[in-house]
């Protein structure tokens, strides 16, 4: 299997692309009210519809969404063939953690979505129907964009994580009017082995050389790209599940889900050139890792500053680096004192 030329190697490194994008415009996006924050009035949310914050969120939003969907089809989608319509399984690939991403991105692009609705002067339920259409619209179009490229397909199983995470924010705030549970990501970068690999002709690669080509050599390309450092975590507010916990209101207790030893889609074999490598299998089993954490809900934590309130809204994306107990499908218990990646 050619993963380094093949459907599964595109396929992960269009995500990549998709992932940044996504990151970038969500930080546009929390970024144009931190610009006023320093002006309470225009930063809290309006009593009633104002027009001039509606038509001003509207304006950066469609702008963002069309820079980058027109972005991302001219530097990755217009380099490859298109074709058909057609569907792509890719249910197994990476261990579910591309799956989990989009479940994380589509959910914090409703809670952007709302959040700026609800700016505006946007009703609750108005403000809904904003963000679940402005997030299904959004992970839609990068779908049906895959849907025509022949290098991979419309994938019905990024679907059902879109959907899972647009529908955990809108169930929440519908229900409770409050995020009991939140998606959040941490990362960190990791050190691997740089052990020398030989193809079937002998010639010299090293797990190193693979990382670089997969991951990126950078800091905020590891960030960005590597499954095996990345957690999805859910991320579960204790005081707002059990009002008469003796915590704090901001506690929260995080279930992770990750992935170790991914080097490439569906196995750890691939092709530089004309020449296949594999890792061993013994050294570099591919595994789950599901893990228990301690983490903060930021938006619990109100200051008279509306900078550091805004501030603390965008890192509640973000799990926090906290003590944790490993259980993975090697059947091993680790314990960690600082949990990062």
């Amino acid at each position: 299997m050619r993963i380094s030329s093949t459907t599964t190697y595109c396929t992960f490194h269009r995500d990549l692309k998709i992932k940044s994008l996504t990151i970038f415009t969500l930080l546009i996006l929390f970024g144009y009210p931190t610009l006023h924050a320093q002006k309470a009035p225009f930063f809290a949310p309006a009593d009633s519809l104002d027009k001039v914050r509606f038509y001003s969120a509207l304006g950066i939003g469609l702008s963002s969404f069309t820079a980058t969907s027109i972005g991302l089809y001219n530097s990755w989608y217009k380099n490859f063939d298109q074709s058909k319509f057609h569907l792509f399984n890719d249910w197994k690939e990476w261990r579910g953690m591309d799956k989990m991403g989009h479940a994380y991105t589509s959910y914090n692009l409703c809670n952007i979505g709302y959040q700026g609705a609800r700016w505006t002067g946007i009703s609750k339920k108005g403000g809904l129907v904003i963000a679940g259409i402005g997030s299904t619209v959004i992970q839609t179009t990068i779908e049906i964009m895959d849907g025509h490229s022949s290098k991979w397909g419309f994938s019905l199983g990024d679907v059902a994580f879109n959907t899972i995470g647009t529908g955990l924010f809108i169930a929440q705030q519908s229900f409770w009017d409050d995020q009991k549970f939140r998606i959040k990501v941490s990362s960190s970068r990791k050190d691997y082995q740089d052990q020398i690999l030989l193809s079937q002709n002998g010639i010299e690669s090293s797990i190193s050389d693979r990382i670089d080509q997969l991951y990126g050599e950078s800091t905020m390309e590891r960030f960005l790209k590597d499954y095996n450092a990345q957690t999805i975590w859910v991320s579960a507010n204790i005081k707002s599940i059990i009002p008469s916990a003796p915590v704090p209101k901001w506690l929260n207790l995080a279930f992770g889900f990750s992935g170790e030893n991914l080097l490439g889609g569906f196995d750890n074999q691939w092709f530089i050139a004309d020449e296949k490598y594999v890792a061993p299998e013994n050294i570099y089993p591919r595994y789950h890792q599901f893990i228990l954490s301690f983490d903060a809900d930021l938006n619990k934590i109100k200051t008279k500053n509306h900078f550091v309130n805004s501030l603390l809204a965008l890192l509640n994306s973000f799990k926090l680096p906290a003590p944790a107990i490993e259980y993975n499908s090697l059947k091993e218990w680790k314990f960690y004192l600082i949990y990062r990646s």
